[in-house]
């Protein structure tokens, strides 16, 4: 259950009276209704009425009113409460039910502040951010109703429903995003607050609000006013304010535990996945095996082979790299391994991009596929260009690497088909495959990589080129290990997947 269910269940409890035990000696809430009525009418009859109207002729409804109560019809009553409470609607336990200016006022840098619904969607008054308007403007708006201590502000434009007590005796004015709910007795205060910021409240909110499309959802005061309240006696709502109030602190330490818990489930497939990488190259992901030779006799073919290449004017010959320092070597390795560098053991090579205005989405006679491993990483989406615009393609089983920008770090393994190589660098494999390329892939999919890359490149525009590829270190196993570790990585990686 997640914090917010969690609270969305003890609200629910509350307003249902499951929360807290009902005492007889409390009375009920029906004695606590013919008293607000009682008073209700009392202040009618003093001519205490308030009225005023917004945009469109609604009203900012003053609920005083000497008429008899209307039973609320069972449909309207979501769930069963115990015998002692009552349903009643909010604005038979209002004196006024209004909302703020319908109009924009005139700011002023020192004033009175002026709240909308911004300044409580945290779940209490925050001044931090607030604008202000003069005392004389503010007097003008409170016409409609003047927020006081003990008042309850309801968001009811745009981000709807939730509630806030004022609990503070300060002059301030209000947008007509918010709504102004003045009770009879103020005592009420918290628990309505409550009943309106439930799982209950929510879902009425969501059932009444009008807008949508073009237009702003919105709560109608008359909606408002019409909204049937849970009512326990007066001092069993205090028990059960009470009793949430001791609750929060203890929902807040579940969140924070919950948090961590998520944060770990977020990362624990992720963290499982490098660390299997890093395991792999690292030679603790399989045994190694003394029949399947050393990664310094697969290192000297791959040099003969190299050197065949070289004379028969397939490769360059390159200029020869100093020998690997100790101080170089991140992490121990087999004996039967070897740390050499890349330029030893593939071919680095570039690409070339053609305009963005040649680009088709769909293949075309004369047209090759490519892929741009800058914009998408190791999903690239399909482009289609003429093939007189490209200068070089991938072959198939090379790997691309993207070198700058954002995209520095990302890896796509062309497995099939011709790929554009811009904004990346190619490694290759030299003939006769004596270094398994999804073993190369691993390789740069694993942290070594990830870090030694973006440590070393002289800013993230700047990105690698070809000689810091050159320079960089690679663990090599015989060449029957790496297809073993391919295997099991291949059987163990899927698994992180599932856990994502």
């Amino acid at each position: 259950m997640t914090p917010q269910e969690l609270k969305n269940s003890i609200l629910q409890l509350a307003i249902q009276g499951k929360l807290v035990e009902q005492r007889a000696e409390e009375g009920t809430a029906a004695e606590l209704v013919e008293k607000i009525l009682a008073a209700k009418n009392a202040k009618g009859a003093k001519g205490n009425l308030t009225r005023s109207r917004g945009a469109r002729g609604e009203k900012a409804t003053s609920a005083l009113s000497a008429s008899p109560r209307e039973a609320i019809p069972d449909d309207e009553k979501p769930f069963d409460i115990p015998e002692s409470w009552e349903w009643v609607r909010l604005g038979e336990v209002s004196c006024l039910i209004s909302d703020g200016t319908h109009k924009t006022p005139s700011y002023v840098e020192e004033g009175v502040p002026f709240l909308s619904v911004k300044d409580i969607s945290s779940g209490a008054l925050d001044f931090s951010n607030t604008r202000y308007i003069s005392y004389e403007e503010h007097l003008s708006l409170s016409v409609r109703g003047r927020p006081e201590k003990g008042d309850i502000l309801v968001c009811r434009i745009g981000t709807l429903g939730k509630a806030v007590k004022i609990n503070i005796d300060k002059e301030f004015s209000i947008f007509v995003s918010l709504g102004l709910i003045k009770l009879i007795n103020k005592a009420l205060a918290d628990y309505i607050v409550l009943t309106i910021n439930s799982g209950y409240g929510f879902s009425w909110i969501q059932r009444v609000k009008v807008g949508g499309g073009t237009h702003t959802f919105k709560i109608n005061l008359e909606d408002l006013r019409q909204m049937p309240i849970p009512l326990p006696p007066l001092a069993e709502q205090k028990r059960i304010v009470a009793k949430i109030e001791e609750l929060l602190p203890l929902i807040d330490r579940y969140e924070k535990a919950w948090s961590k818990l998520e944060d770990f489930n977020k990362r624990f497939p992720v963290d499982m996945q490098k660390s299997l990488l890093q395991m792999a190259i690292q030679g603790k992901l399989v045994e190694q095996r003394p029949e399947e030779g050393t990664g310094e006799e697969l290192y000297r073919q791959i040099q003969s082979e190299k050197q065949r290449l070289i004379k028969s004017g397939k490769i360059k010959k390159e200029k020869p790299l100093p020998e690997i320092t100790p101080d170089e070597i991140p992490f121990d390795i087999p004996e039967s391994w070897k740390w050499v560098r890349h330029n030893a053991l593939f071919e680095i090579v570039g690409g070339s991009q053609p305009p963005k205005s040649k680009f088709r989405d769909t293949p075309q006679e004369g047209y090759v596929r490519l892929y741009q491993i800058r914009d998408y990483g190791e999903r690239p989406v399909p482009v289609y260009v003429p093939t007189k615009m490209v200068s070089k393609f991938t072959q198939k089983g090379d790997i691309l690497l993207a070198r700058y920008g954002g995209s520095l770090g990302k890896i796509f393994w062309a497995e099939n088909g011709a790929y554009n190589v811009a904004m990346a660098k190619v490694v290759r494999l030299y003939e006769g495959n004596m270094v398994d390329n999804k073993y190369l892939y691993y390789y740069y999919l694993a942290p070594l990589y990830q870090t030694l890359i973006k440590g070393n490149t002289r800013s993230a525009q700047a990105g690698f080129n070809k000689e810091d590829l050159n320079y960089l270190l690679f663990p090599l196993p015989p060449l029957a290990e790496q297809k073993r570790i391919v295997a099991k990585l291949e059987e163990l990686l899927p698994l992180c997947e599932r856990l994502k």
